[in-house]
């Protein structure tokens, strides 16, 4: 019996002691971060009587006015990788915003990216947006008629949620972000749908993919789903790894002609079929990527109050 209570009293031990590095851990990194998001970003957007919402705003030379894009990052926090995307993105004649929505917090330490996307609340994430929306809605170089959102990981499942709640955003797209199915919900989408997925994704199973195709065809919205093969989650990396090609590069080709086709004049047209195929694809399978994502990401989504439904 004693034996029994020291393995017990051990095992205790150790994992308490895990526990709390852990917890020490996600406290340094946090530390360390301090003033990164003030030297990435350009711009201080007032947010009523909530801490202002530091962004990077990226635009083409000229008055305008210009198509906007709300640009979300990933479950990291804003990072130079969405910095570059947003630059290289403005050269198509955008304005593009990349807001942090974490409020100062970045990093690249997994437990830290687990806990602040946790412990945000989704309803502090959209009225950050808000404020962002409505601040570029009020600039002389902005075309508020034509505004899209768009995010990767974390940050697509956000700019779903927010293109639903939100009838200024013309147009959505998704990279690898929670999928919202039901189409009673994703009736409320005032314009057409991007979404981009990889085939081996062991957090997003294809069935989910097809879901999110089924409920936007059954919702009315015109809607472009693609599966890379051979792609894993968040395979869209730098912009240098972009201009390399392959499936990073025809990935954001395809981005570049989905909004240009939303914002033209003529408005969108599906312009390739959809490479929505289970061949050689993950099926559903549960491991930790795919449990994270489920009561990490999902579970944000969940916890949002769509507004006007």
């Amino acid at each position: 019996m004693r034996k029994i209570i020291s393995i017990a009293s051990w095992t205790v031990g150790i994992i308490v002691g895990f526990v709390l590095v852990l917890v020490a851990s996600i406290v340094v990194d946090r530390a360390m971060a301090v003033g990164k998001v003030d030297n990435m970003t350009n711009t201080i957007i007032p947010n009523g009587t909530n801490p202002a919402v530091r962004a990077y705003v990226s635009k083409p030379d000229g008055e305008g006015p210009f198509p906007v894009v709300i640009m979300v990052h990933e479950w990291w926090g804003l990072k130079e990788e969405i910095i570059g995307k947003a630059d290289e993105l403005a050269k198509d004649g955008y304005v593009v915003i990349a807001p942090d929505v974490m409020r100062g917090n970045t990093t690249s330490w997994i437990p830290t990216a687990i806990y602040q996307v946790s412990s945000t609340p989704t309803t502090q994430i959209d009225s950050d947006i808000d404020s962002v929306l409505q601040w570029a809605t009020n600039q002389s170089f902005v075309d508020r008629n034509r505004i899209a959102i768009m995010g990767f990981c974390f940050g697509g499942g956000t700019a779903l949620r927010y293109g639903i709640q939100t009838p200024a955003i013309k147009a959505t797209a998704i990279f690898y972000g929670s999928a919202i199915t039901d189409p009673a919900i994703l009736k409320s989408l005032n314009g057409p749908v991007l979404g981009i997925f990889g085939a081996d994704d062991t957090m997003i199973p294809v069935s989910e993919v097809a879901a999110l195709e089924a409920g936007l065809t059954a919702a009315g919205i015109p809607n472009e789903i693609t599966i890379y093969e051979g792609e894993g989650h968040a395979f869209i990396t730098s912009v240098e790894e972009i201009k390399k090609g392959g499936n990073q590069g025809k990935a954001w080709q395809q981005l570049r002609t989905f909004l240009a086709s939303s914002f033209s004049a003529q408005g969108y047209t599906r312009v390739r079929p959809v490479a929505l195929t289970q061949q050689n694809a993950i099926q559903q399978v549960w491991n930790v990527d795919r449990l994270v994502h489920l009561y990490v990401c999902n579970q944000a989504t969940a916890r949002s109050a769509f507004r006007d439904q």
